[in-house]
């Protein structure tokens, strides 16, 4: 069996998609619908259990030497959550059990980091392993904190010699985009965000600058197409030798207009662009360039090349958010 946390999340639900086209259906999703429309992102697919968090590690139990491996991909992945207590019980304090259960059991572990452990860029896009180099990245909120944490301890268990799953990555998403994103609400893409405006015709609403070197809507990102995300995870799980931290994005740094361009094109629309003035809660730490350092991930032996964000955006309008169904 392979275990997904976070399953019927965004990235989860995808790669539960791309595990059963494999031919697995020996499933096993962690994770909680609530009362939203969560559970469409699972709703073509064949899973053998899904299971609330608070029973993971009963079930892990009950089927000792039964499971190949775990995805650990289920966090609070919001940047705008308060309550960092709760962060740090479900991204750190989680993930630290899950790691000693998979070191425990000899069992395989891939979970999920973020690139918002590198808070603002200054020390750089590396997705460096080792602690002295972790130790120079500064999150700007308790979401990339947390992961952050989890990470550096990671990082000194594997330095001490401690007791590690037999092979494990983390990785570092940047902004991802595309189907099944839909439950996320405010923390969804912008492309999501600017379909129905596209579509309309309405204005597209970015942010203004407050920084003389960036235009209005010029401020950078990695975006990356969440076919991209599930790209790597399954090369990762096909090379167990490659341990480590890699980052996934598409290692090309573009801007809002961009993003906003690419979206009324694909629906047919001239873009409009309207300025607002960034709001100032969260003004001090917003990051006006994101851009992953793919160097290590290459070294590695991914080959995979990522898909350019126009044709990325045009795919995921077209085959997904203008369909009746914009599921996977």
């Amino acid at each position: 069996m392979i275990v997904v946390t976070g399953g019927a999340g965004f990235i989860g639900s995808n790669l539960v998609a791309a595990l059963e086209a494999r031919g697995r259906h020996d499933l096993v999703i962690c994770d909680r619908l609530r009362q939203s429309d969560q559970w469409r992102n699972l709703a073509k697919r064949e899973i053998a259990a899904l299971i609330p968090p608070d029973e993971l590690f009963e079930y892990l139990d009950r089927h000792t030497g039964e499971i190949d491996g775990i995805f650990h991909l289920g966090a609070i992945s919001a940047t705008t959550e308060a309550d960092a207590d709760l962060v740090i019980a479900t991204n750190f304090t989680l993930s630290q059990r899950i790691w000693s259960w998979c070191a425990a059991h000899d069992t395989r572990l891939i979970y999920a980091s973020s690139a918002a452990t590198y808070g603002d860029g200054s020390a750089g896009f590396a997705d460096v392993s080792d602690s002295a180099g972790l130790a120079r990245f500064q999150p700007l909120n308790s979401y990339g904190w947390s992961k952050h944490l989890f990470d550096r301890w990671v990082a000194r268990r594997v330095e001490a010699g401690d007791a590690s799953p037999p092979s494990w990555a983390g990785v570092k998403f940047f902004n991802v985009y595309g189907p099944n994103e839909y439950h996320k609400q405010g923390m969804r893409s912008l492309v999501a965000k600017l379909y129905p405006k596209a579509v309309s015709g309405e204005p597209a609403m970015l942010f203004r600058s407050h920084r003389d070197d960036y235009p209005d809507g010029g401020q950078l990102r990695d975006f990356v197409a969440v076919e991209d995300c599930v790209d790597i995870l399954l090369w990762l799980w096909d090379q167990p030798k490659a341990s480590g931290l890699y980052n996934a994005g598409s290692g090309i740094a573009r801007s809002f207009a961009d993003l906003a361009t690419a979206v009324y094109h694909a629906v047919g629309r001239k873009p409009r662009f309207e300025y607002i003035d960034t709001p100032e809660a969260i003004r001090p730490n917003y990051q006006y360039f994101t851009q992953a350092d793919l160097q290590r991930l290459r070294a590695a032996g991914y080959a995979g090349q990522p898909t350019p964000l126009e044709a990325g955006i045009d795919r995921y309008v077209r085959h997904f958010l203008a369909q009746p169904d914009p599921y996977r």
